[in-house]
């Protein structure tokens, strides 16, 4: 039996970025938004029970690693 050979496959010379300039802006605001978090979360009165500290910086945070997610998963 004769084998063929296939022709090679030609690669673009353009190689296609994963992300796109909006992912970045987006990746780069959700971080803002998580060192916002972690800023509130430091505080600076004394009061460790603090609603800013326990409740409300906390939130910052989760919803700042969600939106990194939304954009890295974002087309």
């Amino acid at each position: 039996m004769v084998e063929k050979k296939s022709a090679p496959v030609k690669q673009d010379e353009k190689s296609e970025m994963v992300f796109t300039k909006k992912n970045y802006q987006l990746l780069l605001i959700s971080i803002a938004i998580v060192v916002l978090g972690f800023i509130l979360m430091i505080g600076t009165t004394g009061d460790i029970y603090d609603t800013r500290r326990t409740l409300i910086a906390p939130m910052v945070v989760l919803f700042g690693f969600g939106f990194g997610i939304y954009a890295i998963l974002k087309k």
